[in-house]
């Protein structure tokens, strides 16, 4: 069955959401403002059907097998986040809820926030190729600096990263948790 990427809609949510969520773990609740697994799973649907935060489908997209979401890329440019986290910010203080959302990317870079593919749909190389879109998506824009945070732990992941052309550049912190930042340039010579 043949792989096709394509832009997220709003209609998305339902089953986009919960590959976003098992990615991101821990910062899920946090950026949510909530504990349990259904009210962050909701408020998650909301934030891809929007348009002003950096999980909306404007900046997400599908892997899709058949009919089936087979996994999803999130991809934003470095110099969106602050507006895209600030509008999140607000809407959880209008709620009564303070919190500080850490940037995860510097402006001059696009930023994978996130990649995730469905338990039923791993061990198929999609991950992959949905990085690469992701480096499709940046030449597209006239190319420049890929970023992506891991956790120090995931080594399986940072070789992996690595050799999809990704660089430890510098340490980075998310919600207290130490992750490697790392960086790719995307041209289209750095891609032949």
């Amino acid at each position: 069955m043949n792989l096709t990427i394509r832009q997220a809609t709003p209609e998305d949510a339902e089953a986009v959401a919960p590959l976003i969520i098992n990615a991101i773990g821990d910062i899920a609740a946090h950026m949510t403002a909530e504990s349990e697994p259904e009210a962050i799973l909701h408020k998650v649907e909301a934030m891809i059907r929007g348009c002003n935060t950096r999980h909306s489908h404007l900046f997400t997209w599908v892997a899709e097998m058949g009919e089936a979401v087979a996994g999803t890329l999130v991809l934003y440019p470095g110099s969106k986040a602050q507006a895209l986290d600030q509008y999140l910010i607000d809407l959880l203080e209008a709620e009564g809820h303070h919190r500080t959302i850490e940037p995860e990317a510097h402006l001059d870079e696009w930023y994978i926030d996130t990649v995730s593919v469905s338990p039923q749909f791993q061990g198929q190389k999609i991950g992959t190729r949905l990085l690469s879109y992701a480096d499709l998506l940046v030449l597209k824009a006239g190319g420049g600096k890929l970023s992506l945070n891991v956790d120090v732990e995931k080594e399986g992941a940072i070789r992996l990263y690595e050799r999809l052309g990704f660089a430890i550049s510098e340490p980075w912190t998310i919600i207290g948790e130490p992750f490697h930042h790392m960086v790719k340039k995307v041209s289209a010579t750095a891609l032949i």
